[in-house]
C-alpha cells in the first residue's frame, strides 16, 4: 500500500532525525511488525526501515505490534530512562501509529509534539465514501491537537 506524499514526508523524516543527532537527543525508532508475508514483515525488505532514517549505532529499536508503540512494548521504560517528558514523534501512518502513539505518550504523562510534515497517510474508505490522504492525514493531526499534543509544520518549528 502506497502513502500518499510518503516520499517529501521521508525526506522530512530524514531532516528531523539528522538535527535531532546533531542536537544530541535521544532517538528511538519503533518499527511494527505484522507478522510473516505481511505488508509490516520486518523480516523482509518491504517492513525495514528505510535507509534514510535507519537508525545509527547505539540508537535503540522498539518493534511493536499494535498502533500505540508504548502498548506490550519497552518504548515508556527507554523514555523514561530518557530523563525527559517531551517527545517527538514522525512516522507512518498519521491517522494510525502516529496518532495513536501520540494518545499512548499523552496517557502516560509525557508531552509529544508531532511534526506534520514528516508524516503521510492513505485515503480510507468510511460510509461508502472515499476521504482522501491529505483529509485523513489533517483529521489525524487536528484530533492530536485537540488533546494529547502539540503539532508542528516541519521540525524548523521546534523551540
Amino acid at each position: 500500500m502506497e502513502l500518499d506524499g510518503w516520499q517529501p514526508a521521508l525526506d522530512a523524516a530524514a531532516r528531523l532525525l539528522e538535527r535531532a543527532r546533531r542536537e544530541g537527543a535521544r532517538v528511538i525508532h519503533v518499527v511494527n511488525d505484522g507478522g510473516e508475508g505481511t505488508p509490516y514483515d520486518i523480516r523482509a525488505e518491504i517492513g525495514q526501515i528505510h535507509p534514510s532514517v535507519a537508525p545509527a549505532d547505539g540508537e535503540s529499536v522498539v518493534v511493536k505490534q499494535a498502533p500505540d508503540a508504548f502498548h506490550g512494548t519497552d518504548l515508556g521504560q527507554l523514555v523514561d530512562e530518557a530523563g525527559r517528558g517531551d517527545l517527538v514523534i514522525a512516522g507512518f501512518m498519521t491517522h494510525m501509529c502516529v496518532a495513536f502513539t501520540a494518545q499512548g505518550a499523552f496517557l502516560r504523562g509525557n508531552r509529544p509534539t508531532v511534526v506534520a510534515d514528516a508524516c503521510a497517510t492513505r485515503a480510507l474508505p468510511v460510509a461508502g465514501k472515499e476521504v482522501d490522504a491529505h483529509g485523513v492525514h489533517l483529521s489525524a493531526l487536528a484530533t492530536i491537537a485537540d488533546l494529547y499534543g502539540v503539532v508542528v509544520a516541519g521540525q524548523e518549528d521546534i523551540g
